[in-house]
């Protein structure tokens, strides 16, 4: 493959995982200002992101298969156009129900990011660099997360709820047109497989490593949709002392804790490739316990800074997951192992947002949300105990680093 066209995949793979995570994630702060311009409870304008929620997680194993089938390079243009126009639409409609529809396409175009986009990444990076396109690509979805409300809530201070749709929407969307126009003069090719050897467990070792991360990757997704999306409010009630008012400033705040906590996923890739994967992996659900019954009381600084840790234990748990995840799959099902993984890592966010908003219309605030994320953090801790030990691997095997989900 040409060098430019590998580097115009990596650009555009990347461009596709902030895109991702900024469009998952803006809402929750958009819907802050829908509150007062729509006069409708939180609770009810938060569920209507629950059905795009859902088609996050379930849609990524037929966008997968069309990406294998059809054309991973054409699937992202699908992507980058049907995701900014659903976004436009999003920014130019005046009911619940019509929003709702807008929302619920976001999430059917997202779907199809992780499983074809990453999978495209690899096959279209030079042999050999496939770990350091990986970690560049990771660092864009911290970026994304991160930015989610830092650009929410300045389109929003600064225009409107509207342009916090209609402004990222006509990005994503230019981008579509841009990747299009690449393709057709043939400045970005498909892409060719990746032939590196890899190790195969015992096929018992597989069944016991499959079944204690089927549980602990629903968990961990569990854990991150309910936090991004109830960060925002959380700040909204608590922090207003240093948010000020307006939506930027709790904007600000998220974006803070994001880029603090998500960037550490460096650290713990670093960890993965230097220590055994299980004791990292334990580790990292083990001290999540005390930090979400923390975040479930606590307000000021102290909120902001475990806040942060709770987003670094996540994402620090990742290398070490898509490696043990890599390590017990064969090579010919890897794609699907994937697919697999993030169905269940999104595929969480509807019960999350339900939980968001039972616990908010209930109680008024979130102090049961976290300490329930707290128990489900015991769960998972408990159960990763049960993964295999280490065993000797040959140095080349070693999977490289991977990006956040």
């Amino acid at each position: 493959m040409r060098a430019p066209s590998a580097r115009l995949s990596l650009v555009f793979s990347c461009l596709g995982h902030l895109y991702v995570h900024l469009f998952t994630a803006f809402y929750f702060v958009i819907v802050l200002s829908l509150e007062e311009v729509w006069s409708l409870p939180y609770h009810e304008l938060i569920e209507l992101w629950t059905l795009g929620a859902l088609l996050v997680g379930l849609a990524a194993l037929p966008a997968g298969w069309l990406g294998d089938r059809w054309s991973a390079r054409g699937m992202m243009i699908v992507y980058f156009l049907g995701m900014g126009a659903a976004a436009i639409v999003c920014g130019l409609v005046d009911q619940a129900s019509a929003l709702l529809i807008g929302l619920t396409a976001i999430g059917l175009f997202a779907a199809i990011y992780h499983p074809v986009g990453i999978a495209w990444l690899v096959k279209s990076a030079p042999a050999g660099m496939q770990g350091k396109a990986l970690g560049v690509n990771g660092v864009f979805g911290v970026i994304g997360v991160a930015s989610a409300g830092l650009v929410a809530g300045t389109l929003i201070d600064l225009f409107s709820w509207r342009a916090a749709f209609l402004v990222p929407g006509a990005v994503c969307l230019a981008t579509g047109l841009a990747l299009w126009v690449a393709s057709a003069r043939g400045l970005v090719v498909e892409g060719v497989a990746d032939g590196r050897p890899h190790t195969q467990a015992a096929r018992g070792e597989v069944l016991r490593v499959f079944l204690v991360l089927v549980l602990t990757m629903t968990v961990m997704g569990l854990i991150f949709q309910a936090t991004q999306a109830a960060l925002p409010k959380v700040f909204d009630l608590r922090l207003r002392d240093i948010a000020g008012e307006g939506a930027f400033g709790v904007g600000a705040l998220v974006a803070a804790v994001y880029a603090v906590g998500g960037l550490m996923q460096i650290l713990g890739g670093h960890l993965a490739d230097k220590l055994p994967l299980k004791p990292v992996y334990v580790t990292a659900f083990l001290l999540q316990i005390p930090v979400l019954a923390a975040i479930g009381m606590l307000g000021g600084v102290p909120l902001l800074l475990l806040a942060a840790v709770t987003v670094l234990l996540s994402t620090g748990a990742l290398p070490a997951e898509n490696m043990l995840l890599a390590r017990y799959t064969p090579e010919r099902h890897r794609s699907l192992a994937y697919g697999a993984k993030f169905v269940l890592a999104f595929g969480t966010a509807p019960a999350a947002i339900w939980a968001v908003a039972r616990v908010k219309e209930t109680t008024g605030e979130f102090t049961w949300l976290f300490a329930a994320a707290a128990g489900l953090a015991l769960v998972a801790t408990v159960a990763a105990i049960l993964l295999p030990g280490e065993r000797k691997r040959p140095e080349a095997t070693a999977p490289a680093a991977q990006p956040a989900e």
